[in-house]
């Protein structure tokens, strides 16, 4: 059963279960039922994602980009790519965005810094999403300098999978919980803009989860504020199958939700292919590989809508409520 507005409003599924269905999600334009697919209009450009490369130091489970120290499939973004589009966005954007580095572990890419340091200089925001380990560290005195001179503009945005090590670690690997710990330390200790990232396990409600970091922030004496969701981001698993049910035109009325609070309503995300002479420009963070996403080489060609027939924009946005800028987590 595909879960639609009729069946929501009439209280008869459960739109959190849906069987396995092959049909699903191929049309960008039509549902497996035959019904108009939702789509995602095209606001404004409000969060610039840069990613910077697959290579990561660590391997870990469910990873959805498959980041390690192996995988190379996007290839290290430069800071000479980097200032393309940022003097693209300065043409379209109406003021400053927030501009984000993603991977693979960005502290990988020799030449995020740079790229920081432009973002910074331009006049924009920055967001860095970072385990805090060793690739980070490695480069702290650089990075609290340029913390220093654009105080409040700088963020980090560290992953710890759970409140606890030995879960963390059942994702990460062993070993990779007192670095992040301390690398976590280190940022609040020099007065960054932080947060903190974690999964939502099934096995564990978001009062569940948010008490437990509560108490481990505590314990820290890290000042981050465990109920506020833009300082504690609670990502739901995401996971590549089809048992999630499609979205639908009637579904925004059923949720009470509106097409334009998906992220990729304000958000691109800029990548570059292993071998490719030139970086395109994809719909979101969550589909690097998907060609379906895929809007072009500039910014401009991909200000137009998208349209949401992928498992992760049921799961993670439509229903998950999720995003991954720091912007959206306000929202």
């Amino acid at each position: 059963m595909q879960y639609d507005g009729s069946e929501m409003a009439a209280g008869s599924a459960d739109p959190s279960r849906a069987p396995s269905d092959l049909a699903k999600f191929r049309d960008p334009f039509v549902t497996a039922r035959g019904e108009r697919r939702a789509q995602s209009p095209f606001v404004r450009l409000e969060t610039l994602w840069f990613n910077t490369g697959t290579l990561c130091n660590l391997g870990c489970r469910d990873c959805y980009i498959e980041s390690s120290p192996k995988n190379d499939s996007l290839a290290y973004f430069t800071r000479e790519d980097a200032r393309a589009f940022l003097e693209e966005a300065a043409k379209i954007s109406e003021g400053p965005l927030e501009i984000g580095f993603t991977g693979g572990e960005p502290f990988m890419n020799p030449d995020l810094l740079g790229m920081v340091e432009d973002s910074l200089a331009a006049g924009h925001r920055v967001l860095v999403l970072t385990n805090a380990m060793r690739p980070m560290q490695r480069v702290a005195p650089a990075l609290r300098e340029l913390n220093m001179r654009f105080p409040g503009r700088l963020a980090c945005r560290v992953s710890l999978d759970h409140f606890r090590a030995e879960d963390h670690e059942t994702i990460r690997g062993p070993n990779s919980w007192a670095p992040a710990i301390e690398g976590l330390l280190w940022l609040a200790a020099n007065r960054f803009d932080l947060a903190v990232a974690a999964r939502m396990a099934s096995s564990d409600g978001e009062a569940e989860t948010r008490a437990g970091f509560r108490d481990l922030f505590a314990a820290l004496g890290v000042a981050i504020d465990a109920d506020d969701p833009a300082r504690l981001v609670l990502f739901p698993e995401l996971a590549e199958d089809d048992d999630a049910p499609e979205i639908s035109e009637g579904c925004w009325a059923a949720l009470g939700k509106s097409p334009v609070e998906m992220m990729c309503a304000r958000s691109r995300m800029v990548l570059k292919r292993k071998d490719a002479t030139t970086p395109i420009v994809v719909s979101c963070t969550l589909l690097p590989y998907a060609q379906a996403f895929e809007m072009g080489s500039t910014l401009t060609e991909a200000m137009r809508p998208v349209s949401l027939n992928h498992v992760h924009c049921s799961r993670f946005c439509v229903l998950g409520g999720a995003t991954c800028s720091a912007t959206g987590a306000a929202r």
